[in-house]
């Protein structure tokens, strides 16, 4: 992968005609490092936010040997580079020949479920083995997530009870799982969740071997701009202590967004500017996902290339390339006003999920990407990028 100063170096050098895709290894290495030396038990990346192989490269360099799989090829690819890692099947809805796979072929042994009928599928596909670790999934209220999840997986109250009793009948070890959808703005949400999972211990009294409080922990974003993910790990530490248990379970979170969202970013070009919409060379297709229907406002800068910006900054809109009106990005997105055809942007906080929803519609792709040394364009691990950017 070729290597550049700094995103500046990069445009000046290649000057390029397709959407440019960045990664930061060193914001990889300080997201680890944070996760690592503040959670109190095991660190699990989410597979799923951004399953680039040199991303996940750094990402076990830096010392997580731990991933949360959705499907039996992110478990091959995990694999791949490490025959070595702990991958967790987190997926509660899977294909029965996927789990007999994961189990006979993969070596996977942990696999979540939400539903008596996926607990039934889990022991019949790997022939009712004993050495299994089984996590419910209970479903919790996603109220301050700004993209809930809680509709479509978890138990409810009633139901969990029951999937709990016949997972420690059948299970080597049981574990109880939330997640508090993405971008969880507010810390109470993990605190909500360990005391819905203290309410189903005192109802079964069953202690899990594992409490998984999942993922949503939030990046920062011109519009969201969430407290220190310190006072969530705070807020993790002293709900479980509330349990008042005898014994402390296993800890596991599934971070993503908050590992990778600040080590990507795409570079695009303006194709064409219509008053405060700006025609530009990638959108939702490609790696801009996020700000399309999601409508995260997603950090924004134009690119020096030789030209003298206007002190002046307006809101602007954008239109990818495609023909389809909703690859569309309300925004709004802080350019200087002069910003033309021909001008480059650069558009932050896309290591989370950019590469996982490209596609190749209408024919518009780009696969290049390239490794930057300098600082994300905002950083919720660096409170000096963060007021530079706002003040801006």
């Amino acid at each position: 992968m070729q290597k550049f100063t700094d995103v500046n170096e990069l445009v000046n050098t290649l000057k390029p005609d397709n959407p440019v895709y960045c990664i930061r290894p060193e914001s990889i290495k300080t997201s680890t490092q944070f996760f690592k030396n503040n959670f109190p038990g095991k660190v699990l990346y989410a597979v799923k936010t951004n399953p680039n192989k040199e991303v996940l490269k750094y990402i076990l360099n830096n010392g997580i040997a731990n991933f949360d799989a959705a499907s039996v090829n992110e478990i091959k690819l995990i694999k791949s580079l490490d025959s070595k890692a702990h991958i967790y099947f987190m997926h509660t809805v899977k294909n029965r020949n996927d789990i007999t796979e994961a189990y006979f072929n993969l070596g996977i042994r942990d696999f979540a479920l939400d539903t008596k009928d996926e607990l039934i599928k889990i022991l019949a596909a790997t022939n009712y083995a004993k050495d299994l670790t089984l996590y419910v999934r209970i479903a919790i209220s996603n109220e301050h997530a700004e993209i809930d999840l809680s509709r479509k997986f978890g138990a409810h109250a009633s139901e969990a009870l029951g999937l709990v009793r016949l997972c420690k009948e059948h299970a080597n070890k049981v574990g109880i799982s939330f997640h508090v959808g993405s971008q969880c703005m507010h810390k109470i949400s993990f605190a909500k969740g360990i005391k819905e999972i203290g309410s189903i211990i005192k109802k079964t009294k069953i202690i899990p071997d594992i409490i998984n409080v999942g993922g949503g922990f939030p990046s920062i974003y011109p519009d969201l701009n969430p407290e220190p993910l310190e006072n969530y790990i705070d807020e993790i530490k002293n709900s479980i202590s509330n349990l008042n248990l005898p014994t402390i379970p296993e800890l596991i979170c599934e971070p993503g967004r908050a590992i990778v969202a600040e080590s990507g970013s795409t570079i695009v070009k303006v194709n064409l500017r219509k008053k405060n919409k700006l025609y530009i060379n990638d959108g939702t297709y490609g790696t801009l996902f996020d700000a399309g229907v999601p409508n995260l406002i997603l950090p924004s800068r134009m690119i020096l290339n030789g030209r003298i910006q206007s002190k002046k900054l307006t809101a602007f809109s954008f239109y990818g390339p495609t023909c389809d009106g909703m690859d569309f990005m309300k925004g709004p997105f802080l350019l200087p006003n002069n910003i033309k055809e021909g001008d480059y942007i650069e558009l932050g906080q896309l290591g989370a999920y950019g590469l996982s929803f490209r596609t190749k519609f209408n024919g518009f792709y780009s696969d290049e990407i390239f490794e930057l040394a300098d600082q994300p364009i905002m950083s919720l691990y660096d409170a000096s990028s963060k007021v530079k950017y706002l003040v801006a």
